[in-house]
């Protein structure tokens, strides 16, 4: 790699944050190469010292993948000014932080790494990698909401309309869907269209990990077949 590797892209591999974290910290000025501030599209020769937040970025060989139980009120983020950051709350005991987001309200399964690759693989809306929740409303589910939600929803304050979904009823309130997308409160906006709000919203697969009976605030590592058939599914991802 006689050019390098650009930035964001040391800091995913090093377990620091996502790309699209390590930019915003590149912008707030967080990350330093050779001791000067760091730019955007900034790259590291090998050899290079990388500080972030004061300290030394040191690659991590061990490659680390867990399933965790998020409660409700813990925020996804590796950010510290946030007092419940999901990395302190977790306090594992090397650098890893999550794969996307789960809302702060809303509680279940968040995958935590320190691969940059399986990151961007699992992310992308393109590659239609399934996340499964189940969903308790505030009123009795109707034919015509259950056939709305999964016929795709105009969300005018996104400027989208999201994919066709599976979706089954499992009680009088209570509904499971099934999503190859994520965008930011999607289901909540979802229901809201059809004048329903979620009081509880768990998310209870990503894929091929289940959050099975995983306790809220434990997590498990991933590992073994669970791990190799992940890497299967995702191997042709962009």
């Amino acid at each position: 790699m006689e050019n390098g590797i650009r930035i964001n892209k040391f800091l995913s591999e090093a377990g620091v944050c996502s790309r699209r974290e390590a930019d915003r910290q590149i912008q707030n000025g967080n990350v330093t190469i050779e001791g000067k501030l760091a730019e955007m599209g900034s790259r590291v020769l090998p050899g290079q010292e990388v500080f972030f937040l004061g300290q030394p970025v040191l690659k991590e060989e061990e490659k680390i993948l867990i399933a965790v139980h998020k409660p409700v009120g813990i925020v996804c983020t590796a950010e510290k000014k946030e007092k419940n950051n999901i990395v302190d709350f977790i306090h594992y005991p090397k650098r890893i932080y999550p794969v996307g987001r789960l809302d702060k309200d809303s509680s279940g399964l968040i995958l935590m790494t320190n691969q940059g690759e399986i990151v961007n693989k699992l992310m992308r809306a393109r590659n239609m990698h399934e996340r499964e929740y189940h969903v308790t409303v505030n009123k009795p589910l109707t034919e015509p909401f259950l056939r709305g939600i999964a016929g795709g929803v105009p969300l005018a304050e996104l400027g989208v309309t999201t994919r066709r979904c599976f979706v089954q009823k499992l009680g009088r309130r209570k509904f499971k869907i099934i999503l190859t997308q994520g965008y930011n409160r999607q289901i909540r906006r979802m229901c809201e269209f059809f004048d329903y709000r979620v009081e509880e919203l768990k998310r209870i697969r990503i894929m091929n990990i289940e959050l099975g009976d995983l306790a809220a605030g434990e997590y498990r590592h991933i590992k073994g077949d669970e791990y190799d058939k992940l890497q299967t599914l995702i191997n042709d991802s962009d």
